[in-house]
């Protein structure tokens, strides 16, 4: 499985006066496997190239392509393109409505055809693979959970569809620092047991750092950095231009380059920072 998107182009109302582009010759490939983060402000494209991506708006020009499969080909099903592609949005705790969690779990498998006999073995191993107890849950009320385990419940929802691609829009907004924690951790499980591509968008550079292996920066409309954490956090410059911040560690890292003279070191998490100022402060000694 990878994503090859090739000079997407979207305009929000075309020949209006409010005509706006939102995607602006916007081309990247995603390999099999990776977990690929997406970063930049409030209208820069984010949110318009992740519908592209899941078929829900059609683009005004390129093409998409996922394991073969054209989403921008008319001939294309969109059925097909929903199996494959897995799309979580900000806040989806708001999106839950059936009695049970078991129900809302089993709505998307049911509405793509999966038999009957397999839809018990697909909803326990969903609600399982976001670390929650099966048995507990199963009969309750989604609306009597918390909120963190409303979330869970409705990333199972998604992953019980079983997509190749599983695209997660801020997974951790608005959610208390353990529940924060112990999402990202969830996240990492679903990617290492299910080994699917996971696009991340997150407003938290150093969950971008800490969680992905390549990164794309987008601002109006546009790719403006793609590559790895270590690269695109190498950037900036580039960063500072479009108002987007380091990871903390980096940060503090750049400042104290700013006010030792001698010390340079770029890290991303805090053993490597650790090291780095640990090595320096050796070399001072001798």
């Amino acid at each position: 499985m990878s994503i090859q998107v090739n000079d997407l182009e979207y305009t929000y109302s075309p020949g209006m006066p409010g005509e706006t582009k939102a995607l602006d010759g916007v081309s990247f490939e995603i390999n099999d496997g990776s977990m690929c983060g997406i970063i930049g402000h409030t209208g820069s494209g984010k949110s318009t190239l992740l519908q592209t991506l899941d078929g829900l708006i059609k683009p005004s020009g390129g093409s998409i392509v996922l394991d073969g499969v054209s989403v921008t080909d008319p001939k294309t099903k969109l059925v097909d393109v929903r199996r494959k592609v897995g799309i979580v949005f900000q806040y989806p705790e708001y999106q839950l409505f059936e009695e049970t969690v078991y129900e809302d779990v089993a709505f998307g498998p049911k509405n793509l055809g999966i038999e009957e006999d397999e839809l018990d073995r697909t909803i326990r191993e969903s609600i399982e693979l976001v670390g929650l107890n099966y048995e507990k849950v199963k009969d309750k009320s989604p609306f009597e959970l918390s909120g963190g385990q409303k979330r869970r419940v409705a990333i199972a929802g998604v992953i019980a569809m079983n997509p190749s691609i599983l695209i997660l829009d801020e997974p951790t907004a608005g959610l208390d620092p353990t529940a924060h924690r112990d999402i990202l951790n969830m996240i990492r499980k679903i990617h290492k047991t299910r080994g699917i591509i996971i696009i991340f968008v997150s407003h938290n550079m150093g969950d971008v750092a800490d969680m992905c292996d390549q990164v794309l920066v987008m601002d109006d409309g546009k790719i403006i950095l793609d590559g790895s954490p270590e690269y695109v956090f190498s950037q900036k410059r580039t960063l500072d231009e479009v108002g987007l911040g380091l990871p903390p560690v980096t940060e503090i890292l750049d400042r104290i380059s700013e006010e030792i003279t001698g010390f340079h070191a770029a890290a991303l998490d805090m053993k490597e920072a650790a090291d780095a100022i640990e090595e320096f402060l050796n070399r001072k000694k001798n």
